[in-house]
């Protein structure tokens, strides 16, 4: 159930900023995963409602969710305030504590052994090789080689007339090929978020600890890429599953 009173933000720039918020562990948004259950708008504040696939997720992944999702509502001109309201989660309370108090996770947490941000730093840096091998098979979908995938850079890429397509330049811009957009655009935006990409003409890809492609282990590289995205992909497939399961269970429990 929501409600909305004028004067606030819509259900849909809500739900459009939650869109942005992603499960660290897979790379895909809350929003396409079902993990939104509500959303109340009060005026100028706004209640967020999740729930994760299992009670036992992570404490420190739910808890990058909450904040982000948190963020990414309060971005909002319109929102003052905004509240997360994690359900049905081992950790809720404190979390649910911590992330509304805007305390710091350690604090939430005392007894955690290790950083919130290291590990948000290393999933980023998973997320990045994975988005880097879609990115990757467009171009050699594309026609491209690894000696010319090696040496592209953000000045190569230029946005065409429709919105879903993007051109990459070659052999100082000779010719270009065309390649579907999202997979580059989503690439580009994980580089740029962890500081591998920052000037028109840093090179785009990189091997997974961020160093220079050389052309002879091009396939090397692309294979660890392939590793990392089916990775995610399975996780995706398990949490789905584990998903489909509990509102089964909560339908079975509630039809009692």
């Amino acid at each position: 159930m929501s409600a909305q009173i004028s004067g606030g933000p819509t259900r849909g720039a809500v739900r459009d900023r939650l869109d942005r918020v992603t499960d660290p562990e897979l790379d895909r948004s809350i929003v396409d995963l079902e993990y939104v259950d509500g959303i109340e708008i009060d005026g100028p504040r706004v209640a967020v409602d999740l729930t994760l696939p299992t009670a036992w997720c992570s404490p420190a992944f739910a808890w990058m969710m909450a904040v982000d999702a948190r963020d990414e509502v309060e971005s909002l001109p319109a929102v003052e305030e905004a509240r997360i309201r994690l359900h049905d989660h081992m950790h809720e309370t404190e979390i649910n504590r911590g992330v509304n108090d805007r305390l710091p996770f350690a604090e939430a947490f005392p007894d955690a052994d290790g950083d919130v941000a290291a590990v948000r730093t290393e999933l980023d840096e998973k997320a990045r090789v994975a988005r880097q091998y879609d990115a990757v098979e467009a171009l050699l979908d594309a026609g491209l080689d690894a000696e010319a995938i090696v040496d592209c850079s953000p000045c190569d890429l230029e946005m065409t007339d429709a919105t879903d397509t993007v051109d990459v330049y070659v052999d100082d811009r000779s010719f270009a090929v065309t390649v579907p957009n999202d997979p580059i655009e989503r690439y580009l935006e994980k580089a740029r978020e962890t500081d591998l990409v920052s000037e028109p003409d840093d090179l785009l890809f990189r091997t997974p600890e961020g160093d220079p492609i050389d052309p002879e282990s091009f396939d090397h590289v692309h294979r660890r890429g392939r590793l990392a995205q089916v990775n995610m992909s399975s996780q995706g497939g398990i949490c789905d599953g584990l998903r489909e399961a509990r509102e089964g269970r909560l339908e079975g429990t509630a039809n009692d």
